[in-house]
């Protein structure tokens, strides 16, 4: 059978920035690395068994790499068992106090991040930091806050602007680079997507050091989706960010889901399952929406690249099932299904969903994955 033309497109949109490259676990960030995509648990951290569990979905659904939150020392006791056990490279999340990164550092986390702005007196610890860091080889990610600025940049700049936040970010670089250590990867996060945009082309010129791309409390999951798709997008076109989190008021499997597909829009992520689908229109003799809805459903989490098409009128409809592994072209309460661009049945629209999924698992069992 022909293979499915899905995976890594030939074209790009451009060369990735050139990067340093540190390791996060197993994970490689930066460099020639794929960009990776990661989430935070909403769990309590010292309630090991949720957060565990948490972290084993957001592993299901596609997250590469997990952030804990340690805001208390029963959050730090419970670093170790959390960071053997995850499926997947742990990064504890150090606000306020200090003793908490030493804390997350013997505890075997992949990595460690810190906020200089809301840690009393950061640059005093650099030193002692840089050394602790070194010794278990752990990466710092210094990630500044539009929300969380130090108080003399605010100062300096009257708000968070860019060149606020990137001074800030490359200021405390600077105190890691006295010490020696460069396993360092940055975020400068802002709500504002402009802001964001304009900060990380700033910084991506400024310095070589891997970066996380944020748009920090971008809001509920539909205009959360749309801030970060349009802040990523931006600067993944431009071969800007190594790592991505997309901020969602709503449960952290969402984040990934989004910045999974993010990722795989931009040809920057192999591709898996993808639907493709007209909006419906006056010319529409099915009901495309629920079609749709209820081919994803039947779909969900195919274990091999399978591009669908599910059209619902004979302008596009032949066009876009013809191009697609498997596809759909309706018309008169019928429809035509097309496996690899050749018509092998018509049937009544009640039955086009279960023929669809009946010809993906056909496919399935010649590709061997099922």
């Amino acid at each position: 059978m022909t293979a499915v033309q899905l995976g890594l497109p030939e074209q790009r949109l451009t060369k990735r920035r050139k990067s340093r490259q540190v390791m996060v676990g197993d994970v490689p960030v930066g460099g020639d690395a794929p960009v990776s995509v990661q989430s935070m648990c909403t769990t309590v951290t010292a309630n090991i068994d949720a957060t565990l569990q948490q972290i084993a979905e957001l592993t299901a659904s596609g997250c590469q790499i997990v952030r804990v939150a340690v805001p208390s020392q029963d959050d730090a006791d419970a670093l170790p068992i959390i960071a053997k056990k995850s499926p997947i490279p742990v990064i504890a999340d150090i606000h306020f106090q200090p003793k908490y990164v030493f804390a997350a550092l013997e505890a075997g986390c992949a990595a460690v991040r810190v906020n200089p702005g809301n840690i009393k007196k950061f640059d005093d610890k650099v030193a002692e930091i840089a050394k602790a860091a070194a010794d278990v080889g752990t990466p710092i990610r210094i990630g500044v806050n539009a929300g969380s600025l130090d108080p003399r940049l605010l100062k300096k700049y009257g708000k968070a602007t860019p060149d606020a936040l990137v001074e800030s970010a490359l200021w405390e670089c600077s105190l890691f680079e006295e010490h020696g250590f460069r396993d360092i990867k940055i975020s400068v996060k802002h709500h504002d997507p402009v802001v964001m945009i304009q900060a990380y082309r700033q910084l991506a010129k400024a310095c070589e050091y891997p970066l996380h791309l944020g748009v920090t409390e971008a809001g509920p999951a539909f205009q959360g989706t749309v801030k970060s798709s349009v802040a990523f997008g931006a600067l993944l076109a431009e071969g800007i960010g190594d790592t991505i989190r997309v901020s969602l008021s709503a449960p952290p499997v969402e984040e990934v889901k989004v910045g999974t597909q993010i990722l795989e829009s931009l040809g920057l992520k192999e591709r898996g399952l993808e639907i493709v689908s007209c909006p419906s229109c006056g010319r529409a003799q099915v009901d495309v929406y629920r079609l749709t809805e209820e081919v994803m459903a039947a779909l969900e989490g195919f274990p091999a690249p399978l591009r669908v098409a599910v059209m619902g009128c004979v302008v596009n409809g032949p066009g876009e099932a013809r191009e697609a592994d498997l596809g759909v072209a309706s018309g008169n309460g019928k429809g035509q299904i097309f496996v690899k661009g050749k018509v092998v049945k018509t049937v009544p629209e009640s039955q086009i969903a279960e023929a669809l999924v009946e010809e993906a698992m056909k496919l399935g069992e010649q590709m061997g994955v099922i």
